[in-house]
């Protein structure tokens, strides 16, 4: 009979380096999570083109070719979906869902980045343990090799820090795991694994290239904190960009990263990242693609815009915050030809899950409820609807994320406009990369949608 302490230590205490990390024997790994799930997804796939691939799901107007095919049903896309009146479902979990299951950071209350990842990559919700065994594997992957911080270095400071985060990512295609694999010549089922690889790698190493364009753009007077192997994620990201004292932008910067982390595929940063992915580009150069997608004033600029919308009004109507103020300034900025950043969205048609999420986080934290700031964005949220009803230009008259999200960041002290859609860009990794993955789980071919110029549009209506 074997002794209790015996069998305790070879099956259960048992650490396994990998990577030059230690886990648990008895937990398992994210990558060995994905070898159990991939099989049935595979198979569903599989299912779908032998019995349903004749079957309509939609249809094609002028309207959609014409107007940035908004609506169509085009995609394949595993981690999320978004329904016009629900809002995201992350596999089928609402963000108060994910916010009741997903795991915390030691001594926090938000979800991590590595939770949801996780939730993205396996459809399955993670222990605390498979949590915080990602978020050592992931530190110890997190420095950035000596070229690129010699390349970001090099670069002028008034070169705007999106155009930077994407030529770092971009260089870290220097080392990528799948295309040094693909060049010795791998199997298709294999690719997977190796994109795999350059995801985790990538999404390691964004803090430290993010928080490092901070530095040098904006303090380049201050010293930069190494990867922290004892921080979670976004616990070394707020740290390095110099907050890692203050503990309520930490966990807000946890709830914004998780929220933010995929939005469906339809929209042009995550879409970006998928069609260059198809040609089978690597991680690094797809994500490189989709950061400057994601940083045109249509798509990651919306929160910068806000704020300083609201900052205007603030500034125009002074302490004398009334109702009737808000509305005034509303339809005067309408009635000038220019739109309310932050309300009206793509695809929702309710008030954004996401905006109600950071809200209610907002009203948890008393030195926010005394934000001026924030106080203008809750009373606007209250007044604008009706406003935007009345004006009746807007499909959706509701608050989206962007309403709130970087005034939080604002009055935490992170003031640098420019610098938010960077945040954002660490965040959409997690989404746009868990994609790459299953593309490759799945065997999902080159993007190629057909085209039509105005004529030839004009003679298929006529034939």
């Amino acid at each position: 009979m074997i002794g209790r302490s015996s069998f305790f230590a070879k099956s259960v205490a048992r650490n396994i380096s990998t990577n030059g990390f230690r886990r648990l024997a008895s937990t398992k790994s994210l990558k060995e999570t994905l070898q159990e799930v991939i099989p049935a997804k595979q198979e569903q796939l599989k299912k779908l083109k032998a019995e349903h691939s004749q079957a309509v799901v939609g249809e094609v107007k002028v309207e959609n070719i014409l107007g940035g095919m908004r609506g169509l049903k085009a995609m394949l896309w595993e981690a999320s979906v978004l329904d016009p009146n629900e809002g995201i479902r992350f596999h089928g979990l609402t963000i108060p869902d994910c916010q009741k299951v997903l795991p915390p950071a030691p001594g926090g209350k938000e979800m991590t980045a590595e939770s949801m990842l996780w939730l993205l990559l396996t459809g399955k919700v993670p222990t605390p343990e498979q949590s915080r065994q990602l978020s050592a594997e992931l530190a110890v992957k997190g420095e950035l090799p000596h070229f690129v911080t010699q390349l970001i270095d090099s670069l002028p400071k008034t070169l705007h820090p999106m155009t930077q985060l994407g030529m770092g990512v971009a260089a870290l295609n220097h080392d990528s795991e799948f295309q040094a694999a693909y060049e010795r010549g791998i199997k298709k089922p294999e690719y997977w694994t190796y994109t795999l690889e350059d995801c985790l790698n990538l999404i390691a190493k964004l803090p430290a290239l993010a928080a490092r364009i901070y530095r040098n753009v904006y303090h380049p007077e201050r010293s930069l904190e190494s990867v922290d192997k004892n921080l979670d994620l976004v616990g070394n990201y707020s740290n390095m960009l110099g907050f890692g004292q203050n503990e309520h932008l930490t966990e807000y910067l946890r709830l914004y990263i998780a929220l933010h982390g995929d939005h469906e595929g339809g929209n042009a940063s995550a879409h970006t990242a998928h069609l260059v992915g198809s040609t089978l580009s690597d991680p690094y150069i797809s994500y490189s693609a989709a950061l400057f997608a994601l940083a045109g004033p249509l798509h990651g600029l919306a929160n910068q815009e806000v704020l300083r919308w609201q900052m205007a009004m603030q500034k125009e109507i002074g302490d004398n915050i009334t109702h009737e103020n808000i509305k005034d300034y509303l339809w005067k900025t309408l009635k000038s030809g220019q739109v309310v950043p932050g309300y009206g969205h793509g695809v929702l048609r309710n008030p954004d899950p996401r905006f109600i999420a950071l809200q209610e986080f907002c009203k948890t934290r008393p030195e926010l409820q005394a934000s001026p700031i924030i106080q203008l964005v809750q009373q606007t949220a209250e007044i604008a609807p009706d406003v935007l009803k009345e004006h009746g230009k807007t499909k959706n008259p509701y608050p989206n994320v962007d309403a709130t999200s970087g005034c939080v960041l604002y009055h935490y002290g992170l003031t640098e406009f420019k610098y938010y859609t960077v945040i954002f860009g660490v965040s959409r990794a997690l989404g746009a990369l868990t994609q790459l993955v299953w593309a490759r789980a799945l065997g999902l071919p080159l993007e190629r949608p057909k085209s039509y110029s105005m004529d030839a549009l004009q003679k298929l209506i006529k034939n």
